[in-house]
């Protein structure tokens, strides 16, 4: 037993909830902005403003009636599981030719797990890199035998799990928007607060709504969580941490707030029940939708990555005769879910607690 722990230590292999599930979830939401979230937004500003590079077909693979073209932003997307798997790679430390191995594991799995791709690739590469791990420089041959055994590996526990998992995912994901349709009020509370929530704990909760392809009513739930908690923050500690927290958090990340919560547990009732208010405020009163990609849900105001998965959305709908048109009252509804009602519900929250001693002067203050 000893001789295995230290072959694991020396391989830095590392059974690790907080390096699976949480740095390497945080890396798996990096690899999806940099390409679905990213190309998504090249391909709407191409088609919004008519820019004729953004638009245009740059690469045609196949041919005849089975050729497939891709702009710029199309070829971005395509890549989300490649890039998604060397993210996970990276966190888990792995070794440069069990990392390049994962583009090929991660391009397999992520269209092996349909509409749940993104999960099937967090669990496949995670597994994938820790065998190439494993294996890598254990041999004279180790250019040929590492990225044999990672891609062997990681595409044949592919073929086995991905689409399970990628199907759980998917009728789970259904599942919470079906509920959210049927109960708009009382998953509205839920979404928003889960999503939001995640978002300030050291996870990845734009992870967790890409995994489960969170759109529609509950992907607009789960922004208003989002920008309840960063929104929410930034005004609350406005006296302690002035323009540079308001913007480190607003269009940053709550995260930031995560030492001053583990000290005091009660600076997190505002924003909370700031996302539990709005939250059905967004599904009941004014029907946001999130249907964008996915990944916006869980982003809220981080680079505005939210409000622009909500106008993409937007804009796809009316493309496709979903909606008839962009109105004064969607625009409406978007400013006051996102900024206005969290500013104002967090703030007007943390009053009676400063007064009653909850939150005291210097609790939200920042190392910036």
């Amino acid at each position: 037993m000893e001789k295995i722990r230290g072959f694991l230590k020396r391989k830095n292999v590392v059974f690790s909830a907080k390096r699976y599930f949480i740095d390497g979830m945080s890396a798996m939401a990096q690899g999806l902005f940099c390409t679905l979230l990213v190309g998504t937004i090249l391909n709407t500003i191409g088609q919004q403003f008519h820019i004729g590079f953004l638009n245009a077909i740059i690469v045609t693979i196949g041919k005849g009636d089975g050729a497939v073209g891709y702009t710029i932003g199309g070829l971005c997307s395509a890549m989300v599981g490649p890039a998604m798997a060397v993210a996970i790679g990276s966190a888990l430390q792995a070794p440069p030719l069990v990392l390049y191995s994962l583009i090929g594991v991660g391009f397999a799995t992520n269209y092996m797990g349909g509409a749940g791709g993104p999960l099937a690739v967090f669990f496949v590469a995670i597994i994938a890199a820790e065998i190439g791990k494993l294996v890598s420089k254990e041999t004279k041959i180790d250019i040929l035998v590492t990225p044999i055994v990672t891609t062997l590996a990681g595409i044949g526990i592919a073929a086995l799990i991905a689409a399970p998992i990628g199907a759980a995912a998917r009728a789970i994901g259904q599942f919470i928007m079906w509920a959210t349709e049927l109960q708009p009020f009382f998953m509205g509370i839920l979404v928003s607060v889960t999503v939001g929530v995640a978002l300030t704990l050291p996870i990845s909760s734009a992870a967790i709504c890409a995994a489960f392809g969170l759109t529609g009513l509950a992907g607009g739930a789960a922004v208003a969580g989002c920008c309840a908690q960063m929104v929410g923050f930034a005004v609350m500690s406005f006296r302690e941490n002035r323009w540079g927290g308001l913007v480190a958090q607003g269009i940053g990340t709550s995260m930031l707030q995560m030492p001053n919560i583990l000290k005091n547990v009660k600076v997190w009732i505002p924003p909370t029940l700031a996302a539990a208010i709005t939250g059905p405020i967004a599904t009941c009163l004014f029907r946001l939708q999130m249907n964008g990609a996915p990944v916006s849900s869980g982003m809220g105001t981080c680079g505005f990555v939210g409000q622009i998965g909500v106008y993409t959305g937007w804009v796809s709908d009316v493309m496709n005769g979903a909606k008839a048109a962009i109105t004064a009252t969607d625009w409406v509804g978007l400013i006051l879910i996102s900024f206005v009602l969290p500013a104002l519900l967090t703030w007007l929250i943390a009053m009676p607690l400063r007064k009653m001693g909850w939150i005291k002067d210097g609790d939200l203050k920042l190392d910036l």
